[in-house]
């Protein structure tokens, strides 16, 4: 029967996954593959890039999808088991479940709003038949990166709170701050009301910037008071120059206060972070890359 889309395999992960043992991703691949019917010559079909499985890729997109909706959940690392509400999906939908099944649910609703693109496998074809192969190709990339960063929000809250006050800083010297990690030290304490770590942009520590990192739910918000706390622990460092970060939203009371206090604040919120995350490659890595090739003149000229 060929490759499933994704969405149809969704279901049979669902089937797959039910039970009181996790499950990782090999098992599951291989339960689908047998109730869907996949021949193992159509499992060793390559994506265009040659790294990875046509088939291995549309269950993972499954797993992704079913995950952000809150159907399945992630005991330990690469490990999957189904929740309340997969088990009660799964008894509510007999013959399907699809991305339209999951947009009843809040976490899924957020999950695809995060995305600047919301085109689906489906609609990938049409893209291509509108665009020229680069601006498609585009595209793609960026619905990738979207639902990246998106399971990136998650994985970052599920670790401990000191977590995020190390990954600014590994952030910040990904982007340039501080020149080597030497000059990024890690100051926060369980408990404390000060700053959580410190970029030295010179030698001498003459110029520095004060990093503050809180670790809310996606859906909290920082308020101006938090702010407020902050200026004064930049105030006792002695610098006019912060950044705060957060996996939460700020408020715009917040968001005012920062930009009309006498200092240089930037305040990055849950969204931002994880997509500086997937630009500066802290965190992800590169797993498949694409040529895209066109003539060269150059060779056919006289």
């Amino acid at each position: 029967m060929g490759i499933p889309d994704f969405q149809t395999m969704m279901r049979p992960v669902l089937v797959t996954i039910e039970g009181d043992e996790p499950k990782s991703l090999a098992q599951i691949r291989a339960a689908v593959a047998a109730a869907l019917n996949v021949s193992d010559d159509d499992r060793l079909v390559m994506l265009a890039s040659g790294k990875q499985s046509t088939f291995d890729n549309r269950v993972a997109w499954a797993v992704t999808h079913l995950t952000q909706a809150g159907l399945l959940n992630r005991p330990e690392r690469a490990r999957y088991m189904l929740s309340e509400r997969g088990k009660k999906v799964l008894r509510e939908h007999p013959e399907r479940v699809d991305m339209s099944v999951l947009a009843q649910f809040p976490e899924y609703q957020d999950f695809r709003a995060r995305k600047h693109d919301k085109q689906t496998e489906e609609s990938v074809s049409v893209v291509s038949d509108e665009l020229s192969p680069s601006e498609a190709i585009g595209k793609i990339v960026e619905e990738s990166y979207d639902t990246l960063a998106a399971e990136l929000l998650d994985r970052i809250l599920a670790q401990p709170p000191t977590f995020l006050e190390t990954l600014s800083l590994k952030l910040l010297s990904a982007m340039g701050y501080g020149g080597r990690e030497s000059l990024l030290e890690h100051t926060g304490k369980p408990g404390d009301s000060g700053l959580d770590g410190v970029v030295r942009q010179d030698a001498l520590g003459l110029d520095l910037v004060g990093v503050q990192a809180k670790r809310y739910d996606k859906d909290s918000t920082v308020g101006r008071p938090d702010i407020q706390a902050f200026v004064g622990a930049l105030q006792g460092a002695q610098t006019s120059r912060g950044v705060f970060v957060t996996t939460g939203k700020f408020s715009p009371a917040a968001k005012q206060f920062a930009e009309n206090v006498a200092m240089r604040l930037r305040l990055i919120d849950g969204m931002e972070l994880t997509k500086l995350m997937v630009r500066y490659n802290v965190g992800v890595q590169v797993r498949e890359t694409f040529d895209l090739k066109q003539i060269d003149e150059e060779t056919f000229e006289e």
